[in-house]
């Protein structure tokens, strides 16, 4: 069997990895967690497809059957990557019985990981670890990663997150560039609880306030700290005072890598000498939206709780648009597709959907209702067709709360919304 060698950023794989699995993660409300060593590459030689479909054949196994309300997909490779070396791939902690999890991994990753010449590890302390060799994009290239200039070097990072996951795999990013981070408000507190010697701030978005946002604001101008949101992927953006900019989930090391570009290009800057002579001191505690342990204790998966019709009608405040072309163009690129053979897909595949979605409605076809509705909103995103996407998310939503009896007033919004957006498919496809 030929061995594919093609060159791949290991970034582009964990991206549509996350994409791929998505609709079946938020059915279950599983955040996935990528928490990456500094040791993986971040070009490397080898099949990036077969890679893709043993990750998802291993995500979704795992959202299926677990009862878990996160997934942390762990990447470690040798400190010396001098050509070929194997590549760890690391899930623990999935409630899965082992040997489920040992007949699943030898009948369907058998004919994928014999592609990629992998080979499964049964280690005690891991449930699945998958071993894939690949090679490096170029000999002797040790440091994956180079910021551009030394001014973007030797910064100060303050990161507050619940998710201690997400926190400590974060932390390790940041680190790979010898960056100086503190996590969390206890460390925070016994420095003092003084923003001063911080050049970054990352806030998980769920626990913002307007009120910190001001305050914020106002440090801002004593001291040139950046303020970044912490956020959730398909966010809708929206203009903060002190907000700099958004690392949008899941978190890479290239994300990480372009966040820190982003927010110190300017290239003739170099690192300001600070004054400690004026404190700015913040209490997070009280400005943040912590939960409290009660709070904790009634919500198992440890969201924010919000009502079933909060969440709809804030989607419903979204002024999203009908087919977002740069976007579409973006995913369909991602995936090595076309972006008008995916538009002409999705007219031959739900003309007329919303005559088929009204019958099985009425039928109360739950299960098909169910199909229909991932379709949609698989298809929806990849097209850029972003309104459309937001009314198949509030769907999945009535079957995540089981609100089946809100469901007989979306055959008429499916409607409208529909010839909307075939509308502008065949304008862009210059269709009559």
């Amino acid at each position: 069997m030929h061995k594919i060698e093609k060159l791949f950023d290991i970034n582009i794989v964990l991206m549509t990895l996350f994409s791929s699995v998505e609709t079946i993660r938020e059915e279950k409300n599983i955040e996935l967690i990528y928490d990456m060593e500094s040791t993986i590459p971040r070009e490397l030689r080898g099949d990036p497809d077969a890679l893709l479909r043993v990750l998802s054949k291993v995500l979704t196994f795992i959202c299926e059957n677990t009862d878990q309300n996160e997934i942390v997909l762990s990447l470690d490779a040798p400190e010396d990557f001098v050509y070929e070396e194997f590549i760890s791939f690391t899930i623990n902690e999935t409630h899965i019985g082992k040997e489920k999890i040992r007949k699943f991994l030898e009948v369907n990753l058998h004919d994928d990981l014999e592609i990629l010449d992998g080979k499964i590890v049964y280690e005690k302390d891991a449930d699945i670890q998958l071993d894939i060799p690949f090679m490096i994009s170029e000999l002797g290239h040790r440091r994956h990663y180079r910021l551009p200039d030394i001014s973007m070097l030797g910064k100060k990072v303050l990161l507050i997150c619940q998710n201690e996951a997400i926190a400590h795999s974060i932390e390790k990013m940041f680190k790979y560039f010898l960056y100086d981070v503190d996590v969390g408000v206890d460390v925070f507190k016994a420095q003092g609880s003084d923003l001063t010697p911080y050049d970054i701030l990352i806030v998980d978005e769920h626990l913002n306030t307007e009120e910190f946002e001001h305050s914020i604001a106002r440090i801002q101008q004593n001291i040139p700290l950046k303020y970044v949101l912490l956020k959730d992927a398909h966010i809708v953006e929206s203009k903060m005072i002190s907000v700099s900019t958004n690392l949008i989930k899941p978190v890479t090391e290239e994300s990480v890598y372009e966040l820190i570009i982003s927010l110190f290009n300017n290239k003739t800057a170099r690192r300001d000498v600070r004054s400690h002579s004026k404190m700015n001191v913040i209490d997070l505690e009280k400005l943040l939206h912590f939960k409290k342990d009660d709070e904790k204790c009634q919500d198992p998966n440890n969201k924010i709780q919000e009502s079933l019709e909060a969440m709809i009608e804030k989607r419903r405040e979204m002024d999203l648009p009908i087919l977002d072309k740069v976007i579409g163009e973006a995913n369909t690129k991602n995936r090595g597709l076309t972006y008008t053979n995916e538009l002409k897909l999705f007219l031959d595949t739900f003309d007329r959907s919303d005559l088929y979605f009204r019958e099985i409605v009425n039928q109360r076809s739950i299960s098909k209702i169910k199909e229909f509705c991932i379709d949609l909103e698989r298809h929806a995103k990849l097209i850029g067709a972003e309104s459309m996407f937001k009314l198949a998310e509030t769907l999945s939503l009535i079957f995540v709360y089981d609100k089946l009896d809100m469901l007989p007033i979306y055959p008429g919004k499916y409607h409208i919304e529909l010839q909307k957006l075939l509308e502008a498919i065949k304008k862009e496809l210059q269709l009559k």
